[in-house]
């Protein structure tokens, strides 16, 4: 996605010259391989960091644009959001201290990127996906401007149109979404391990296997606009959020953008670009000028701009990568986008050891993988790590069942540290970044597991935005201790040092677990669900799911007594004592406001309209808990300053 210039096709003529030059590319890289083109000296490891980008309520901070400018600096670059950036660290020969040297630039660029940020009362965090972020964050004035991601946006929402996420975990999130900005809630440390071109299948099949314990062991992504969802939410979210296909009536199979891949691979690199142009339309292009058969004529080694673009469109767990070395020589990579950020450096960089540990580690260990484990186990073992984390069984090779802690403790930890002792990485790298994954998995303490305790532990006697904001706060705190997550106590509510509730939103403290009633249903029944579910207030909805009314105890208290006085008075259904067109608010507008109309209206109960439907109330309850959180922190405050 980094080439200029990059668009959606105008005209057939123009997408069918495009698609000439990619077949082109297919077929010089063919070339390639068969000339034995490429650098197999030595084997280079790099990283990719994305950073989320929050303000001083830990909220997201679309200020990319500003703080790059100041920043000035090669090694960042923009992302999807302009809450998000990236920076791309140094490409290094895997030997010697390869991983401190990564830890220390990463460190380095994080260290750089904070001390600018702080100029815009900004802090960088790295996490898989905020807890912060909100559904209102992920609209299209939030997209940086950049027309490349204008195009990818227009051609993924040309072919999908509206989206809906449905994801279940503890609890379950179903909503719709008009934009594939719900990519941007993703962050991620991806990985890049140059792999020699008759070692690419082995390698490849090799990645596929090992994607779920590594996923188990890395997990940090379990919570998405306050719903506890998957201990990996990234894997569901993604895929979702750039889904270019609709459903039908048939049994049809098509394949998602957002891949594991449906097989092993089996003869080279090829097959994969091949299968990815055979199954995923062409989204993007470019106007390209470069002839590679006369690049290859003149022994230069030619970009592969075309088969570059559309490699960035389909978003394999593993992606197979091309790219031109600083000597000229074309290299291949594996990039596994699989890790989340976070939720430290060290972490992240001992995922990065233990990854590339079994890359290299791995066939010495389990001979001719693909004939003793089934495709559908290992992709079935990624799934089950996503949605579970760490404590799942596997179905390993041989037909065995295995939890991920018992492999991961006794055959893949070996397996690791003999894998990069074959590299010749120092034994103080190893042992560092290694037994940060030992000790993380002795104590089934995971960012996810981390993040999920937490939660439990705070939402007891706080409000679910406080919650989040803790976590977050307690991220950035951690992050500056710059400990492994496996080392750390979970959030406290007093890691917000400040918390004013005034500016944000009303989507963040509504009550969204509604109790709702029909217009044609009798008043007894709403007495009732008032009364079972201590409610002051019931919706009522038409079968479109439309506010049409709202019933209150008072309304109701009338009723009755009515009917007490008098014996004649027929039985009434809820549509005739209930409010017609009640005072309603949108969920993007603030909690300060909700306070004004509430007042101004004497009023009690604000039903919170999103595109004509009923979405959340928000009622003297929910302010209630706002102002008794309130004198909490402000007692807090006081028991500290006397300390």
């Amino acid at each position: 996605m980094g080439s200029k210039g990059v668009r959606i096709a105008k005209t057939q003529e123009e997408l069918n010259s495009f698609t000439k030059n990619l077949l082109s590319d297919v077929k010089a890289l063919e070339q390639m391989l068969e000339e034995e083109w490429f650098e197999v000296d030595e084997m280079k490891i790099g990283a990719e960091q994305e950073v989320c980008l929050v303000n001083d309520s830990f909220k997201p901070a679309p200020m990319a644009m500003e703080i790059l400018k100041k920043l000035n600096h090669d090694n960042f670059t923009t992302e999807l959001a302009k809450f998000n950036i990236e920076a791309n660290l140094s490409p290094i020969p895997l030997k010697g201290n390869c991983f401190s040297a990564l830890h220390a630039e990463t460190q380095l660029l994080i260290d750089l990127l904070t001390k600018t940020t702080k100029e815009f009362d900004i802090t960088p965090v790295l996490t898989g996906i905020l807890p912060t972020i909100r559904k209102f964050d992920l609209e299209i004035e939030n997209l940086t401007p950049i027309d490349r991601y204008y195009a990818l946006i227009e051609a993924i929402e040309t072919l999908r149109g509206i989206y809906e996420l449905k994801i279940e975990g503890i609890d379950e999130l179903n909503i719709k979404h008009k934009s594939a900005l719900l990519e941007a809630c993703n962050t991620s440390f991806q990985v890049h391990l140059q792999v020699k071109p008759d070692e690419f299948v082995d390698k490849y099949n090799i990645a596929q296997v090992v994607a779920a314990p590594v996923l188990a062991i890395s997990s940090n992504s379990p919570i998405l606009f306050g719903k506890r969802l998957w201990n990996e939410t990234r894997i569901a979210l993604f895929q979702q959020s750039v889904d270019t296909r609709v459903t039908g009536e048939h049994l049809r199979y098509t394949s998602p953008r957002v891949t594991f891949g449906n097989s092993w691979l089996k003869n080279s690199i090829l097959d994969l670009y091949r299968e990815d142009i055979v199954r995923f339309k062409i989204l993007l292009m470019a106007d390209i000028n470069e002839d590679v058969f006369e690049c290859l004529a003149n022994k230069k080694t030619p970009k592969l701009t075309a088969l570059n673009i559309h490699n960035s469109t389909v978003y394999r767990w593993n992606r197979p990568c091309y790219g031109v070395s600083p000597n000229g020589k074309p290299h291949l990579r594996i990039e596994n986008r699989i890790l989340p950020a976070g939720p430290s450096v060290v972490d992240e960089i001992a995922n990065s050891a233990f990854w590339i540990g079994l890359m290299t580690g791995f066939e010495d260990a389990y001979k001719n993988i693909t004939q003793r484990m089934d495709f559908g186990e290992a992709k079935s073992n990624f799934l089950k790590a996503a949605r579970s984390g760490l404590g799942s069984k596997f179905y390993w090779v041989d037909q065995r069942i295995i939890t991920d802690t018992e492999l991961i403790e006794k055959e893949l930890l070996p397996i690791a540290r003999d894998g990069l002792k074959k590299y010749n990485v120092h034994k103080n790298d190893i042992d560092k970044y290694l037994d940060i994954i030992q000790a993380r998995n002795e104590k089934s303490r995971t960012g996810a597991r981390w993040t999920l305790e937490s939660y439990a532990k705070l939402i007891k006697t706080n409000s679910r935005e406080e919650v989040s904001t803790a976590l977050v706060a307690a991220m950035v705190k951690n992050q500056i201790e710059q400990k492994p997550i496996h080392e750390l106590g979970l959030a406290n509510i007093e890691d917000i040092i400040e918390w004013a509730p005034s500016h944000f939103l009303v989507e963040e403290f509504m009550t969204t677990d509604l109790f709702t009633v029909n217009k044609d249903d009798i008043p007894e029944l709403s007495a009732d669900m008032m009364d079972w579910q201590q409610l002051r207030y019931l919706p009522i909805e038409n079968d479109k799911g439309e506010l049409i009314g709202l019933v209150t105890h008072r309304e109701l208290l009338r009723y009755f007594s009515n009917n007490n006085k008098s014996n004649n008075c027929k039985p009434k259904r809820l549509g005739e004592i209930m409010l017609k067109n009640p005072i309603t608010i949108r969920p993007e507008q603030t909690i300060v406001e909700a306070m004004d109309i509430m007042m101004e209206h004497k009023i009690g109960c604000l039903p919170v309209i999103n595109n004509g439907k009923l979405v959340g109330l928000i009622t003297e309850t929910n302010f209630l808990n706002i102002t008794a959180s309130l004198f909490k922190r402000l007692k807090r405050g006081k028991q500290t300053k006397k300390r």
